[in-house]
Order: C-alpha cells, then structure tokens, then sequence
C-alpha cells in the first residue's frame, strides 16, 4: 500500500514451484508472453473500468528477494540452491503493456501483457491478478453508482465494512477514477490525494444534552462547512427544525449559511421531499441534502425516479465491497513462446467452454471510434505487428459468428496497450488521480448509451482482425487432430 511496502512473497506456492521447475529444466530463459483478461463483466454490466495500473508498477519495480524471503524458501525444504541463488540476485527483466486506468474495458481483450524469461513472466501471476482484479472491481462498481445518480455526487463511505486495510485505501482510490467525488478514507487522501470529506455521527449528536446544543456546538467549531445529521431522534419532528433554529440563530448571526443535513435511515424518498420543502419554506434553499444507509445503483436509481430531493450520496459497503458481485474474475494465461530465433510460436487454451479458448499470439488492442459522433464502435484484437489504417476502410467481424461484418469508413483507431516496462525499465509515466478520474468519465461519455443499460446491456463488441482469427482457427483445427 505504501511506497515502502514490498510484495515479493505475496505470491501463490506453485509460482515458486514451477519457476524452480523451469530453472531445472533448463528453460527458464525461454521467451514467453502472458495476458491477463476477464471473460465476464460483473453485475451484468456492459462495460468495465481499468483501475490498479499505479500499484502494479510499484509492485514491479521493486521486486526481489531478502535474506528472511531465501531462508525461508530453503527450509521449505523443495527448491534447489540454483534456484535460490538466482532469486538472491533477481533483476526484473520484462516488458510489460497495460491498458490506462479509467478506460472502459471489455470482455476478452488483454488489458495485460508481459513479455519476458518464463520463469519471472509466470512468476509475477499472482499480484498481477489481485492488483488489476481489485481495483478494476470497485472502479467499475463505482461508475455504475455514478451513472445512476444523474450528476449528483457519490461519496465513497465504506473504510469501516472494507475487507481489510488494503482494501479499505486502496478501494476507495478505485471508487475515485470510476467517478465517486470523494471518501470519507482519510489514509487514502494522505496517500492518493483522493478527497477525503466528514462531518459527524450520531455519538456526537448524543453526546450533548439535546439536539440543538449538539447542532450548535458543531455550527461554532465549523461555521464555514456546517452539515448536520438529523435523523439521531426524528427527522420532521427535531432533526430538520433544529437545523433550521441552528442556522437561523448561531450559522447567519456569523453571516455564514447552513451548508448541508444528511439523512442515514428511514424512507428516504419521503423524507427528503418534506425535508426539502421546510428547508425552502425557511429560506435555505441552497442548503444541500446528503443521504446514505446501504445504498447502491438500483436504490440511487429508483430514489431519483421517485422523486427524492438528494443533492449527493454517501454510499458504504455495497461499494467498496462490490457487495453484488464482489469477485472481478481476470485470468492471466500464456499465448505464446519465442524459438532460439526469436519467433513467436503461438499457444492457445482449449475449452469444452467456448468462452475459456484463448487467443494466441502476441498481440495488441485497437479502440475503434466514430469521427462523427467520438462515439466508441468497437474493439479489435490484432498481431503485435499489425497497424489499423483508419485512412482506408476497415472490416470488422464477430469472431464467433464471421458472417456479421461492417466496413468502417470515417473512423479513428487507437492502440489501447501502453507500455509500462520495457526490458525491465520502468517508462510508465505517472498521472495525477484526478486526471485518471477526469480521462474515465470523458471515456464512458463515449460509449453508447445502450451498452451502459443496468439490465440487459447491449453487447460491445471485441473482434479480431482476420490475420489473428486465421492462426486461431489453425491451432484449433489443429488440435481436433
């Protein structure tokens, strides 16, 4: 989590297993490529958000193994001291590519690739899956809870309900480049320079004699940035009459205004409806309504759609534990080796289920866009070595079913991959957070409005181009003899 923090050993035991393997065999040099992918967007969704590129880059640059890390290996009693040897002058040597964090992603397509010696391309497996998985979750879980809200601001809340410390900041850095306006995670301002934002709980309300001392108390210390939480006792009844009395007595004496109430139980789209009109019958009409209570997409959705008066939400555990569907589902598989000369032999996972074959080869993505609209079309998986000429039409076609095909004209193609590592030197340059947040919402504003349908989206598609399809469709063929 922190810059200090090394990550090596947070490995799976076969990592180690085969990389001991591979040395003993005497192919541990050999040349392989691996990508990481996810078959199937969570919550039924149409699109997913790439998230956790900064922290995989950490990871990366500071690997290597201490003496606790070799004498430990070697008491497992299972690794040869080759092995150990190698890993006591480990020097990370690959090249890796990822798509941008906040881009939208799809289903199939790499948004990781490494190329490098087997033995540390397989080896880094693991932190590659749980870095990207994690925070692709919550970034994607939190654009949703974006859209819903209709340019209303989501706050991340859920520290306390997160899985974990790691999960705690590091989710909530997620929740901010999906489009969550900030958290209440002050670890994670301190670290990301993510907004962190609070006001009080209950206790402090409780704490006083009544109601409208601890109202007052809290309008003193902040008359500059006063929200109040009025639903310790009732809402209608003291809750909103005191935050009326609070600003009118002690708030505007200062020549300051009420800024905010926030509302966390009952029925929320009653009462801030009744809120909203005593609030404007008392002349604060610029006084904001925050609510929170085990929100997500379909409640925001459905609160709006009844009318609720909510200026912004404050949104917990069903964000920052993906609580719907709390598991990404990334895999991280070979597509191919390089022979003594440095060709590219390609390698393919063959399924009963059509969604687990792989695509092989070394490759790259292209985001296809509409010049009239800036619209994204489509994705297309290519050959490493293959260019996308957006100056000449350009045919796409479903790789599952080849008969769908559209000639594209008038478009532009962007090549999604960028390279983080180039033979094991870092060129990944840094990008502030609120501009990755920025580049995520100006993306999603670019995919059609049926692909970000909560039920039943529209499919977008990933096809590949007719030289990658060709060297599938061999090796398939090629094993069904």
């Amino acid at each position: 989590m922190r810059a200090t923090t090394n990550f090596t050993m947070l490995t799976d035991f076969y990592e180690f297993t085969m990389a001991n393997g591979y040395l003993k065999q005497g192919v541990g040099d050999r040349i392989a490529y691996f990508d990481m992918f996810f078959r199937r967007i969570p919550d039924g969704g149409g699109y997913a958000i790439m998230a956790g590129v900064e922290q995989l880059v950490q990871y990366l640059r500071e690997l290597e193994f201490d003496n606790s890390d070799i004498a430990y290996l070697r008491s497992k009693g299972c690794f040869c001291e080759e092995f150990l040897d190698y890993l006591k002058n480990f020097q990370f040597c690959c090249d890796v590519w990822a798509v941008p964090e906040g881009a939208p992603i799809f289903p199939g397509e790499p948004i990781v690739t490494v190329r490098g010696p087997v033995i540390q391309a397989q080896f880094i497996e693991t932190m590659v899956l749980l870095t990207i998985n994690h925070q692709s979750l919550i970034a994607t879980k939190a654009s949703r809870m974006v859209r819903a809200a209709e340019g209303r601001a989501v706050l991340e809340f859920g520290a306390r309900r997160a899985q974990g410390t790691e999960g705690a900041v590091l989710g909530a850095r997620a929740a901010y480049i999906g489009g969550a306006a900030g958290t209440s995670c002050v670890l994670c301002d301190q670290y990301y320079k993510v907004p962190a934002a609070g006001t009080m709980a209950h206790s402090w309300v409780q704490l006083f004699d009544t109601e409208y001392e601890a109202f007052k108390a809290y309008a003193e210390v902040y008359p500059d940035d006063c929200t109040l939480l009025i639903d310790t006792y009732n809402v209608l009844q003291s809750g909103v009459p005191n935050a009326i009395r609070t600003a009118r007595e002690v708030l505007e004496p200062m020549g300051k205004r009420l800024k905010g109430i926030r509302i966390d139980s009952g029925d929320i789209a009653y009462l801030t409806k009744k809120t909203r009109r005593m609030l404007d019958e008392a002349g604060l009409h610029d006084c904001k309504i925050v609510i929170s209570n085990s929100l997500d997409e379909f409640l925001i959705r459905d609160l709006i759609m009844q009318g609720a008066q909510i200026d912004s939400f404050g949104v917990g555990e069903r964000l920052i534990t993906s609580r719907s569907e709390p598991v990404f589902g990334g895999v991280y598989k070979l597509a191919g080796i390089e022979d003594t000369q440095g060709n590219i032999i390609p390698k393919i996972k063959i399924s009963e289920n059509v969604e687990k074959i792989t695509n092989p080869h070394f490759k790259r993505v292209w985001r296809l866009s509409d010049n009239a609209t800036g619209k994204f079309i489509a994705d297309v998986i290519t050959l490493h070595d293959e260019v996308i000429d957006s100056e000449q039409p350009y045919t796409i076609f479903d790789p599952e079913y080849v008969w769908k095909r559209k000639t594209l004209t008038n478009f532009s193609a962007e090549p999604l991959l960028q390279q983080l590592f180039d033979k094991g030197e870092c060129v990944y340059l840094p990008r502030e957070i609120r501009e990755i947040r920025s580049y995520c919402l100006e993306s999603v504003a670019r995919l059609w409005g049926e692909i970000m349908r909560f039920e039943n989206p529209h499919r977008y598609y990933v096809d590949l181009s007719q030289k990658l399809w060709d060297v599938k469709r061999a090796l398939l063929e090629r094993k069904e003899h």
